[in-house]
């Protein structure tokens, strides 16, 4: 396969963007925080759910039967259902920049969101519209990683308790492909823990040895405990796809999630993958599917590093 291999996260703990028109830009809270990655005019995407307990908004335009193909940006928060408001703030500076959807009343910023569950970890406000805002304007090709953004009160490790978690973040990988790059971008805030493709454990759970195994009844069927997690991922390519195609990389996107996670994608987590392609270079789609796995994997292990 003519490609390279995904290079994740510089160890100095930042990430340059290298696909045209891309960037991301963070707000970072107590506990808690907003990412959001804006794409250029006529960018084109779709996303796939593969996890039970997601907090989400415009996932069904997505849907590759639905008319509206063009995204202006991802907007991923902590906050549980309340960061959902945080896309708010950035659909005002995106249509304050005249990007968006063109209506007889204005532009639209097609802006779909999902949210991390991290109101255990964090003691400030929540992210709302204002803090959105200020991500989308903190925006640049050059973007820090860890605990910061979205992924500020992640926390990975929990299927033996919480009181064994360790911390998620925020992760990104690239790979090339062809002519074409493929980015990943990552919050991680699973149920699981983040494992090599060999199965070493690199992030999870620090209960002791011969405690039981997944699944156990705790945290799962605690009132309170269960769906507190989920990871979320946006592939963005350069390459040229459609909707379909875009929800194809989305499908194989969350192969990487299975690689980097166990378990993943359980009733408890609310995991989304989205994918962008801002249609640059022609490249084949197969190719471009098999490269998304790999930095996806790559962008949740580094999250955790």
């Amino acid at each position: 396969m003519p490609r390279n291999a995904a290079e994740p996260t510089s160890a100095n703990g930042s990430f340059s963007i290298s696909i045209s028109g891309v960037s991301v830009g963070h707000w970072t809270g107590d506990g808690t925080g907003v990412t959001v990655v804006l794409v250029p005019d006529g960018t084109v995407g779709s996303g796939e759910v593969r996890g039970g307990a997601p907090a989400s908004r415009e996932l069904a335009l997505l849907d590759p039967t639905r008319s509206v193909s063009r995204v202006d940006a991802i907007t991923l928060a902590g906050g549980s259902a309340f960061g959902l408001a945080a896309a708010d703030g950035v659909m005002r500076y995106l249509a304050e920049h005249g990007h968006g959807f063109p209506t007889a009343g204005g532009p639209v910023p097609i802006v779909p969101s999902a949210c991390v569950f991290d109101l255990a970890e964090s003691a400030g406000p929540k992210p709302g519209s204002q803090q959105g805002y200020a991500a989308a304007a903190a925006a640049d090709t050059t973007t820090p990683t860890g605990r910061v953004g979205a992924g500020r009160g992640a926390t990975v490790g929990k299927w033996r308790g919480r009181d064994h978690a360790v911390p998620g973040g925020f992760g990104a990988a690239a790979a090339r492909c062809d002519e074409a790059t493929v980015i990943a971008f990552a919050v991680v805030n699973a149920v699981g823990d983040v494992v090599a493709d060999e199965g070493t454990v690199l992030a999870g759970s620090t209960a002791p040895a011969g405690a039981p195994g997944f699944p156990t009844d705790a945290p799962f069927e605690e009132p309170g405990e269960a769906r507190m997690n989920t990871t979320l991922v946006v592939v963005v390519t350069d390459a040229v796809c459609d909707k379909v195609g875009c929800y194809l990389v989305a499908q194989s996107a969350h192969d990487g999630f299975s690689r980097a996670l166990r378990p993943a994608h359980t009733r408890h987590d609310g995991d989304v993958a989205f994918a962008l392609a801002t249609g640059a270079v022609e490249v084949n789609l197969d190719r471009i599917r098999v490269v998304a796995a790999d930095v996806v994997a790559e962008a949740i292990r580094g999250a955790c590093r």
